[in-house]
């Protein structure tokens, strides 16, 4: 039976994300890693959950992060390069369809999802290696962004704020 977005909300305990969605933590490494921002665990885990009508916003991370679909809509994953190149990936099951059930958002990249159609909810796991830790989290405005990117405008304007 599917659930709605109200029962992973409630039952994982998820929480307003900055960046837009829900989130809350899972997992975290107790081994920890010396990076060049300070000590971090090896990797941090969290459930990360779209409901209707909401986007997660481009904003950049300094560490790697793989996503996991679980349930609910497929989400598209919007990345910019730190080079400037665009790609939208599909997170899903849906393999015909184009859609893949794990991604790799590298480091440095900009960043934002938004659900591929109406629905519900989509309900994903996102691991950072090194772990993350909001220091290294960078939310852009549409301003910084067209500035930087002004090829992609469209995008940015739905991906930002």
């Amino acid at each position: 039976m599917r659930q709605d977005a109200a029962y992973w909300i409630r039952h994982l305990q998820l929480e307003p994300h900055p960046e837009g969605g829900s989130f809350a933590s899972s997992f975290a490494a107790d081994s920890t890693i010396e990076t060049s921002r300070g000590k971090r665990p090896l990797y941090t885990s969290i459930y990360f959950m779209l409901a209707d009508g909401e986007v997660s916003h481009f904003h950049q991370l300094q560490s790697d992060e793989l996503w996991y679909y679980h349930d609910g809509n497929a989400l598209t994953v919007h990345m910019i390069s730190p080079d400037g190149d665009y790609s939208a990936v599909k997170l899903g099951l849906d393999i015909e369809q184009g859609e893949r059930p794990q991604l790799l958002v590298p480091a440095g990249s900009i960043f934002g999802s938004s659900m591929i159609e109406d629905g519900d909810y989509a309900l994903v796991g996102c691991m950072v290696a090194p772990g993350f830790d909001f220091e290294d989290f960078k939310l852009f405005t549409e301003e910084e962004l067209v500035e930087q990117f002004p090829q992609h405008t469209e995008i940015i304007q739905t991906m930002t704020r």
